[in-house]
């Protein structure tokens, strides 16, 4: 028999009558159906398909393999609907997996019977509480087979929807709504927000959000056990409205109780306990426990975190905490290689210890070798050997304390250098995308550059901000990144006190529902006053170029012409753009435009040389981030310039 999901039928789907508020109320908890991708046999790169369907070896695939042929056929009021066939399509597994055997008649049939469930769920994400769903063998419904039926191989499947006009919502109540919040904080968007009014489509994830809202609202103010105790749905056919009654039950309102701490074995336990920040007798807010766990992972000594709430809140309002936690190896060795052909290739390294003495103190060792392939004399590659120790939730839960030092030897296409350097900095988790840094270093190293071999003596401070809302680090789709430091120091070779500020902006925009196509730009400009540029380090001065500057150049390669050759700047400006492009679900391609300029005044005017590259990128995406591969150009080529420059690495360039 086909199912019918019409109220006049006396077919119903799945044995419920459409009419009645308990089907509806299931299939609208159930969710959007997820769309799981079809698979063919194909190539695998890394561990990771870049199409089809790949397998291991020794997978067999299932005993008794059934093979079939499906076709898949959805009309709206008699009509064909893309959206509504795309919709209908991810949802039946029998045409996502029809090139996929199943294990025998009794998979095929399980496989067939369990599709008029998910494709009436994915009628009711699009507002269709009124259609026809016909799965048919033959001119035989498949929900007329009965089970232990042997099936031929490869017998022909139709599927078969046809919908009637979507469904509004009728009337739309909430009983028991939490009072308007006091504090910003506690805000929550109201269940209009997510189209849960009268007039407007009837979609079941529309129910779905309004009920995470309206429990949302308690939730933030206090009520840790609030949820919805009563959903009421009703589809009246002859108006095509879709009516819902959803009622809260908030119950007690709880504050935080003690926290108990397992899992720990070189950990403290109290200092566990105290980096959730969830301090006894603080009203309970669902927005520390996201924290909590953020907190948590940052630490980097754990390899999982579970902050769970007691099932009941005590009688004195106090809700107790389980804090479960896995603490990960001690210790941790990195490796790594970059290529470029305008920099040569490198190798680095790095040796991590997690916890020293029980409040995961890090002590880092860094290493790292440049310039491979481009010299054969040691003295003429460049080589860094630095240590850092950093000391987290010192003050308070959220600030880290880093005490570090390296010496260097850096060898420019504009200077060299050989230097050493100790700092102390702090950084302060002022929120989830506020970040706050301050910090004081001393330095001393011997330059060779275009003004002669001389000494400098730095000692200073930075003081920095951050604002992220990226989506990721290694390849953001969405967000913004926005950085503005400064670093006033005084140099006592010279005598000079110097102040030096940046900022730096980044903005990503994802295109399309499926978020294929991403924009991205970038602009940093900076300034350096209190010296002239022959009486301040190079490396304190502004250079451009390189894999994450401006492409098609030398790294550091883009200074101010002086008399005998090129220096840093006091003033500097770089402009990025790029468009990134998804091919398939492993692979893109990247077209991107940088823009360079430094000059030798505070601040930039461009009157002297702009600097601009050019060129095309590759992407593989690895599952931990892309792998990258960039080919530029620069368009006003100058003496010493190369033709053009390839870049390799992990992540985007910015």
């Amino acid at each position: 028999m086909k199912v019918i999901a019409r109220k006049v039928s006396p077919k119903w789907a799945l044995g419920a009558r459409l009419g009645r508020a308990a089907s509806l109320c299931a299939l609208l908890a159930a969710g959007s159906v997820p769309f799981v991708p079809s698979h063919a046999h194909a190539f695998e790169l890394f561990g990771r398909c870049i199409f089809g369907s790949c397998k291991n070896g020794d997978e067999d695939g299932p005993i008794d393999p059934k093979h079939y042929e499906a076709t898949l056929t959805v009309l709206s009021e008699g009509a064909p609907d893309r959206d509504l066939e795309k919709a209908v399509a991810n949802a039946s597994l029998l045409w996502r997996e029809r090139r996929e055997a199943t294990a025998g008649s009794a998979g095929l049939l399980t496989r067939a019977k369990g599709d008029y469930k998910r494709i009436l769920a994915a009628l009711y994400n699009e507002a269709r509480y009124a259609a026809e769903i016909s799965i048919a063998w033959n001119g035989r419904e498949i929900s007329a087979i009965p089970p232990g039926t042997e099936l031929p191989d490869n017998i022909d499947l139709t599927i078969t929807v046809n919908a009637e006009a979507p469904f509004q919502f009728g009337r739309t109540e909430i009983v028991n709504q939490a009072p308007p919040a006091r504090t910003r904080d506690d805000r929550v968007d109201q269940p209009e927000a997510e189209g849960f009014m009268t007039g407007a489509p009837a979609y079941a994830t529309s129910v779905k959000k309004a009920g995470r809202l309206v429990v949302e609202a308690w939730k933030q103010q206090g009520y840790a056990k609030a949820k919805i105790a009563e959903q009421q749905v009703t589809a009246n056919h002859d108006t095509r409205e879709l009516n819902v009654r959803l009622t809260v039950e908030p119950g007690q309102r709880a504050v935080y109780g003690p926290v108990e701490v397992e899992g720990t074995d070189r950990m403290r336990a109290q200092f566990v306990q105290r980096q959730t920040g969830l301090i006894p007798g603080r009203e309970y807010d669902p927005d520390d426990l996201k924290r909590a766990e953020k907190r948590l992972q940052r630490l980097g000594v754990f390899s999982s975190v579970s902050l769970k709430q007691a099932e009941r809140i005590n009688s004195d309002g106090t809700l107790p905490f389980m804090l479960t936690v896995q603490e990960r190896k001690l210790r941790r060795i990195g490796l790594g290689a970059t290529v470029s052909t305008a920099d040569g290739a490198g190798v680095e390294g790095y040796w991590l210890h997690r916890n020293l003495w029980g409040r995961a103190e890090r002590l880092r060792f860094d290493g790292r070798i440049a310039g491979l392939g481009t010299t054969t004399e040691f003295q003429d590659l460049d080589y860094f050997l630095g240590a850092e120790l950093t000391l987290p939730g010192r003050f308070t839960p959220d600030t880290d304390i880093a005490i570090g030092g390296f010496f260097e030897h850096k060898v420019l296409d504009l200077y060299s250098t050989n230097r050493g350097s100790v700092s102390v900095a702090a950084t302060h988790f002022y929120s989830d995308e506020i970040t706050f840094g301050l910090g004081s270093h001393v330095s001393y190293g011997q330059y060779d550059d275009v003004f002669g071999r001389r000494n400098f003596g730095v000692v200073g401070l930075e003081a920095s901000v951050e604002y992220d809302t990226r989506d990721s680090e290694l390849d953001t789709k969405d967000g913004l990144y926005l950085r503005a430091a400064a670093k006033p120091f005084y140099e006592w070779e010279f005598g000079n006190a110097v102040g030096k500020a940046e900022a730096e902006a980044r903005i990503y925009r994802a295109l399309g529902p499926e978020e294929r196509t991403v924009l991205a730009g970038r602009l940093k400009i900076g300034t350096i006053i209190g010296a002239p540029i022959s009486e301040i380090p190079q490396d304190e001065l502004f250079l451009a170029g390189g894999g994450t500057s401006v492409r098609g150049y030398p790294y550091r390669g883009i200074g101010v012409p002086v008399q005998g050759g090129t220096s840093g700047g006091r003033a500097l400006f770089e402009a990025s753009a790029e468009i990134r492009q998804d091919v398939t679900d492993t692979i893109g391609i990247v077209g991107f435009a940088d823009v360079g300029h430094v000059n030798s005044g505070a601040f930039p005017d461009f009157s002297g040389d702009v600097r601009v590259g050019a060129g095309l990128g590759l992407r593989y995406d690895t599952g931990l981030g892309p792998l990258r591969l960039d080919v530029a150009i620069p368009l006003n080529h100058k003496a010493g310039d190369p033709n053009f420059a390839v870049y390799a690495g992990i992540g985007q360039a910015f």
